[in-house]
């Protein structure tokens, strides 16, 4: 079995997928969305990007909520579709303020892709608990059952 921790791509409050709130960032930042793991950048969008590990997990980042209707206005891409990736490197700008100017909901999704077995992420406890964290801080740890 492998494991794969997951970094949080930007600072925040943590919270589970289930639980998203209403906005968590404050008003006036622009950020830096960093990779959330190292490998492959398989897809590269202006509002989310899909790193795959060389253990094969995807991890899905999605900036904003129906951010995909800006057609890229509040994102700059520091990196191309296809590049390798350390984690922690910068790979989209996110104009905050620019995004909940339009009335959308910033907030950032982190999401192991194509795992259907709940028991095989483990929450960080900032996560379980909906505590701040700082950017690259552990959100979840993803175990793939290695099929060799």
């Amino acid at each position: 079995m492998s494991q794969t921790s997951v970094l949080a791509p930007v600072a925040g409050r943590a919270v589970r997928l289930e639980d998203v709130p209403d906005p968590v960032f404050s008003a006036g930042m622009v950020i830096e969305a960093v990779a959330p793991v190292s490998g492959r950048l398989l897809k590269l969008m202006p509002h989310a990007y899909i790193v795959v590990t060389p253990d094969h997990v995807g991890v899905l980042v999605h900036l904003g909520l129906d951010t995909v209707t800006l057609n890229g206005a509040g994102f700059t891409a520091h990196v191309s579709q296809g590049d390798d990736v350390t984690a922690g490197q910068v790979v989209i700008g996110y104009d905050v303020p620019a995004v909940e100017a339009t009335g959308l909901n910033p907030i950032v999704a982190v999401v192991v892709m194509d795992e259907r077995v709940p028991e095989h992420v483990t929450l960080s406890a900032a996560v379980t608990s909906g505590a701040d964290i700082d950017c690259g801080a552990t959100l979840f740890t993803a175990h793939q059952v290695r099929q060799d």
